[in-house]
């Protein structure tokens, strides 16, 4: 992908070192951005401007990161969402990964990895030609993008999505946490960071919601598997 032809990407950050140091190196690898300081503002210009993802500061005025995530995504908007956070604690890394952001990092962060994980959640997709996939009585229409079990629709983020879609065109074989990570978000998170368990388990309570049968198992210091439902 050249300049012309890169993302547009918006920027919510009230640190305005950080902020312009972002536009600064984003601009610089090609792709336009549009620059906010705070949630309220980053709604305005995301539904507005149409970006192709965007990078939100957890703790900023007016609107935090975390309420700007849920609020598009309980408008339906499923742009993908990195969050940036000045604390590691876990709770603030699943609280990102439950308001529905695809990735997270903690500040300061390595630039290089920053631009890796951009790139990975800009062409983030499930290489197949299947357009339905059916396991039981589970459901996933890739051309609607929706999923239902027992003929009930299914509400999925965009990254339980994906990790839906590949345990299903994968059905029965145990994939790798690494490949999964690899295929899912493009690179390896590190022992110390576990965002695909967390969307694992939301997509477990999701699918099992209403008494049906577990469909995908941990295979133990290996991955994960999506079997057929018992009969």
């Amino acid at each position: 992908m050249n300049a012309e032809t890169k993302a547009k990407i918006a920027i919510a950050e009230d640190d305005p070192e950080i902020r312009q140091a972002l536009e600064r190196i984003l601009n610089y690898e090609g792709y336009q951005v549009l620059v906010t300081k705070d949630g309220a503002e980053a709604l305005e210009v995301i539904s507005s401007q149409h970006p192709d993802m965007a990078i939100l500061d957890v703790m900023m005025p007016f609107v935090s990161g975390l309420e700007v995530c849920q609020k598009l995504r309980d408008k339906g908007n499923r742009i993908p969402i990195l969050m940036l956070t000045a604390r590691e604690e876990t709770q603030d890394r699943v609280a990102g990964l439950d308001a529905g952001a695809d990735d997270y990092m903690a500040k300061p962060f390595e630039l290089e990895e920053l631009l890796a994980r951009i790139r990975a959640l800009l062409r983030r997709t499930v290489a197949t030609d299947v357009e339905v996939l059916s396991v039981g009585d589970l459901t996933l229409d890739a051309q609607r993008h929706t999923v239902t079990r027992a003929g009930e629709e299914i509400e999925l983020t965009r990254t339980e999505y994906e990790i839906l879609q590949l345990l299903m065109f994968n059905k029965g074989i145990v994939l790798e946490r690494e490949m999964m990570y690899d295929r899912i978000w493009g690179y390896e998170f590190g022992t110390s960071s576990r965002p695909l368990d967390v969307h694992i388990g939301y997509l477990r309570r999701k699918l099992e919601a209403g008494g049906h049968d577990r469909l995908i198992e941990t295979v133990r210091g290996v991955g994960f598997v999506l079997k057929e439902p018992k009969l």
